[in-house]
């Protein structure tokens, strides 16, 4: 719970409706927080920085108008005692540690229940600093010898079919239209889904399109 009866300030800054919805619902469940502001993008959030105050800030790094980055930084300056957490797609090097150096104790990415969440928040609240555990390695793997990284953490290599495959897969065409597109049979296409499977060692379409542009494949 927060501290005494009073509910944490939660501030939210995120441009997909979804998401965003299925926050404020997790919070609006929660007894100890409340909403206390949401932000679609950069702009909002900065103006947003002037007023009271949050007790936890989390921040989606994908903006239409900028980078959260700056919104880190800003509010780590502006509220020196609000928690800081990111909650985003991006699991490359170069969303990851820019967050961490720019003030976030948190960086958790977009596959949380509604109840995860919320206990998220109060570990960060209570001085944790809630990680999922693929940002976790990838902190880890930062500080390895690249001839000691795992098999599993060096960069895949898909062949120009399969990448043009993965690449019509994340514009969202059928099967059928990527065969078309590719001038290949239908089976010929799903060999190459397989092989990409295997190569990031996923099961599904989602799984694939995260794994790639974590390895910076898209």
């Amino acid at each position: 719970m927060a501290t005494g009866s009073v509910p944490l300030k939660v501030m939210v800054v995120e441009d997909d409706q979804s998401f965003r919805g299925s926050f404020t619902a997790a919070i609006a469940a929660a007894e100890d927080m409340h909403l206390h502001a949401v932000a679609e993008n950069v702009a909002q959030a900065m103006a947003l920085l002037d007023g009271p105050a949050a007790d936890i800030l989390v921040v989606d790094l994908g903006l239409p108008d900028g980078s959260g980055i700056e919104v880190i930084r800003a509010a780590h300056g502006a509220w020196p005692e609000c928690g800081i957490m990111v909650s985003t797609t991006f699991a490359d090097d170069r969303h990851v540690i820019p967050s961490i150096e720019a003030g976030a104790a948190g960086y958790l990415l977009k596959d949380s229940s509604q109840s995860r969440m919320a206990d998220d928040i109060r570990t960060l609240h209570s001085g944790g600093s809630p990680i999922s555990p693929r940002i976790a390695r990838k902190i880890l793997m930062r500080f390895m010898p690249p001839n000691r990284l795992p098999v599993a953490n060096r960069q895949p290599i898909l062949s120009p079919r399969e990448q043009q495959a993965l690449e019509l897969i994340t514009k969202g065409f059928s099967y059928d239209e990527i065969a078309e597109l590719m001038g290949v049979t239908r089976n010929t296409v799903m060999t190459f889904v397989r092989r990409i499977y295997q190569k990031l060692e996923v099961s599904s379409k989602a799984e694939a399109i995260f794994e790639a542009r974590s390895h910076g494949l898209l």
